[in-house]
């Protein structure tokens, strides 16, 4: 018998998050250890009249295991690592929904393997990721990730995975009689603080570890409340692509493809990224930046509002929403809110406010030290 939180966890996937109706074509990306809360999703899919189909890999990647993925970057030619798979093409344009179930065995499987080639790869699939993102901005695509517990996800996280397991639960309100009830307090509470910034045009972020100005003249703030992100809770938009000076010291690792990259600091003139150090894996965050022309300019924004998500635990889905953070995201952008910012990747970084943070929105006060101030 299924662990009821899985049950609860799949039903607000499919019948919140996406909203599947009858005839939708639902494509549920996993991996082989998430397959319990597979076959829950694919349940609930199937009561709401849906066509689902289990598929490995993820939403921004190809049909593959995680050992398929690291076999081919080991044995794989260049030609064979960067095609495109005509299948992962076809899904993205195809599919009504798709249930991203973000899980894995190893989270450092991709650690020694060359950076180049992971980047190869990522810039072959651009037009794959441009295509989902295309159609998800135009609401032909609905799509949510979220996170199935495994040991490996719980030993980064420094928790048992009994604990772990509770943590995810708890904070995707899987634990409740009415998750969905959760999620439209979260949304209400948030929507005050959209409405509120709408029309504005400068912040200023301020703190021991910021100083940035940040223009978002013409682009309204999204409220992240359980539709794409499970967990969510967060407010974000994607910046004006030339308008962002000043520097910023990102207070958490950030984690990207099986490597941590520590102290990361990073100096802004005109929205480009002009200066930039790591105390830990610097020249995996240079060739980060060195993707694309894109990659050295924010596609995003945010400010991290999930008071129940409130320890880092080396996942970028629940640490980018620790209430009192803010972050933002080197890469492309949001195209439903005017943001043109295009590269192959979407990396987020975290700094924590709750130390003297300040951010000011057309020179009101809006927020200080991870508190709401109006």
């Amino acid at each position: 018998m299924a662990d009821l939180r899985l049950t609860n966890l799949a039903k607000t996937l499919v019948h919140y998050s996406t909203a599947v109706k009858p005839g939708d074509y639902v494509g549920i990306l996993t991996q082989p250890v998430a397959l319990p809360l597979a076959e829950e999703v694919y349940r609930q899919a199937l009561a709401a009249g849906g066509y689902p189909y289990v598929l490995f890999g993820g939403l921004r990647s190809r049909a593959e295991t995680e050992a398929l993925e690291y076999i081919l970057f080991t044995e794989g030619n260049d030609d064979q690592i960067q095609h495109v798979n005509r299948f992962d093409k076809m899904v993205r344009e195809e599919f009504d929904v798709m249930v991203v179930l973000q899980s894995q065995s190893n989270t450092r499987r991709l650690s020694n393997v060359d950076p180049a080639k992971q980047q190869m790869r990522a810039r072959a699939y651009t037009e794959v990721t441009k295509i989902y993102r295309q159609r998800a901005a135009a609401g032909d695509l609905r799509w949510v990730i979220t996170l199935y517990p495994t040991l490996a996800v719980a030993q980064d996280a420094e928790m048992s995975l009994e604990e772990f397991s509770d943590y995810v639960f708890g904070t995707t309100f899987s634990d409740t009689n009415d998750p969905v009830a959760e999620w439209n307090k979260i949304h209400y509470e948030q929507q005050k603080l959209v409405d509120w910034l709408k029309g504005k045009k400068l912040l200023s972020v301020k703190g021991p570890n910021v100083d940035l100005e940040v223009s978002i003249e013409g682009r309204d703030f999204i409220n992240s409340d359980g539709k794409k992100n499970m967990p969510s809770g967060e407010i974000f938009t994607s910046p004006v692509e030339d308008a962002v000076n000043g520097w910023v010291r990102f207070t958490y690792p950030a984690i990207r493809q099986g490597r941590e990259v520590e102290g990361v600091e990073l100096k802004f003139a005109k929205g480009k990224v002009v200066e930039a150090s790591a105390e830990k894996n610097q020249d995996f965050l240079i060739s980060m930046l060195d993707t694309d022309d894109g990659a050295r300019y924010l596609g995003e924004f945010a400010i991290g509002t999930n008071k129940l998500i409130n320890r880092f635990i080396k996942n970028i889905l629940f640490d980018e929403k620790i209430g009192g953070t803010i972050h933002m995201a080197l890469g492309f952008g949001f195209a439903e809110i005017g943001g043109k910012n295009e590269s192959a990747i979407h990396w987020d970084l975290i700094c924590d406010m709750r130390d003297g943070g300040q951010i000011f929105a057309d020179g009101e006060l809006f927020y200080e030290s991870g508190e709401f101030k109006v």
